[in-house]
């Protein structure tokens, strides 16, 4: 079966109604992260489905009450393809991963507990930790050579003066696309171990790693000290369906949620639900063939920064579709964002991302080859 990633235009994706291409028309949207395909076929069908059902009243999943088919079809899912085994009791379903942290940070936090991330890190982690007034305690991103890495001995001294409660985890990491070695998780397991912290790991990313790496779930070395979240979302660009499902290691953190009002956090909509699971039952072609032109795109990307984009530094990431560009030799290195809004093209501003990151921007290459280098050649405009 063959699936079409390279016939998109600039036309076409203009009238698409969604916020990527609209929030910041007319310019070419490389920002948010939404790939601009079209979703798989099995996930259309599925939805065609129930709508030509003529039922889109109350779901009847027909199993364990409270637990949509959804939940199997991830622990089948997360063995096949990652080799973890888990118990489907042990998972809980939630709108989406932001909704998921905030609640888990809510039950397993103080005010004023520090909590570990590694920087720069998705914008709205920072929003968790304001909204549960919990401080930030930053492990800055390090160049070294070819990838970007931690430094975990110095976080293990820091620790010791500055003891944390949670070590908030994206693995593959976004904004720079690394996905974590099982050497560097086994380090990050023993420091959490030496200090007590609950590893809270967003693993959203998970189905988006390039060969030769691979994604080694945390929650399978460390399971009852972990609490993994995931979702269909962005792999299979669904993340307007709202579903997502976090594994929950520590027995006590899934009785502290429990405790809480049952409809406090309400439930995943029913057409979120059934994406889900067609993408994780039925969607692995679509997505093999997904990463194989994801892979070709982050190339291209890597291509044309260095041979259009002077003084722009990129590494090219093992995972995600998302490209992480250092701007601060250039002369737009203030605010590279605006630069390249001002000639044409939406990328996400470095200084979302934590400190010390302005100089960046972060690139969407999740398109075709004829957009991308449209986007490219634009950004181009803004360094001349």
């Amino acid at each position: 079966m063959t699936f079409d990633f390279e016939s998109l235009s600039t036309t076409w994706l203009h009238t698409k109604p969604g916020r990527k291409w609209q929030q910041h028309a007319p310019a070419l949207a490389a920002w948010i992260a939404d790939m601009d395909f079209l979703p798989a076929p099995v996930i259309v069908a599925a939805l065609a489905e129930r709508i030509d059902s003529g039922d889109l009243g109350y779901p009847n999943w027909g199993g364990t009450a409270g637990r949509s088919p959804a939940v199997g079809a991830f622990v089948d899912w997360v063995e096949q393809r990652h080799r973890w085994t888990i118990n489907p009791d042990d998972v809980r379903e939630w709108s989406d991963v932001v909704q998921a942290l905030h609640a888990i940070l809510h039950v397993t936090t103080s005010p004023g507990d520090r909590v570990v991330v590694h920087t720069p890190a998705y914008p709205p982690f920072f929003g968790a930790l304001e909204a549960t007034q919990t401080t930030l305690l930053p492990v800055p991103a390090i160049r070294h050579e070819d990838r970007w890495v931690w430094d975990h001995h110095e976080l293990d001294v820091r620790l010791q003066r500055e003891p944390a409660r949670v070590m908030l985890l994206c693995n593959p990491h976004n904004p720079t696309g690394r996905s974590f070695t099982e050497s560097e998780l086994h380090e990050i397991v023993v420091l959490a171990e030496r200090h007590d912290l609950l590893i809270i790991a967003d693993e959203i990313h998970a189905d988006l790693v390039y060969a030769p790496h691979t994604h080694v779930p945390i929650g399978s070395l460390a399971p009852n000290r972990v609490i993994t979240l995931s979702s269909a979302s962005k792999a299979f660009n669904i993340a307007g369906l709202h579903y997502a499902v976090s594994h929950i290691g520590p027995r006590q953190v899934g009785d502290a949620l429990r405790a809480l009002p049952e409809r406090l956090f309400g439930e995943p909509g029913m057409m979120g639900v059934l994406a889900t699971q067609a993408a994780w039952v039925a969607g692995a072609p679509w997505l093999e063939a997904a990463l194989e032109h994801l892979a070709a795109m982050r190339d291209r990307t890597a291509q044309r920064v260095a041979e259009r984009l002077g003084g722009v530094a990129m590494l090219a990431p093992d995972a995600t579709y998302l490209a992480w560009l250092d701007c601060s030799t250039t002369a737009i290195a203030a605010d590279p964002a605006a630069a390249f809004a001002a000639s044409g093209v939406a990328v996400n501003p470095g200084r979302d991302f934590g400190p010390d990151t302005s100089s960046f921007v972060r690139l969407n290459f999740a398109t075709a080859p004829a957009v991308l280098d449209a986007i490219i050649e634009t950004m181009a405009d803004a360094l001349h």
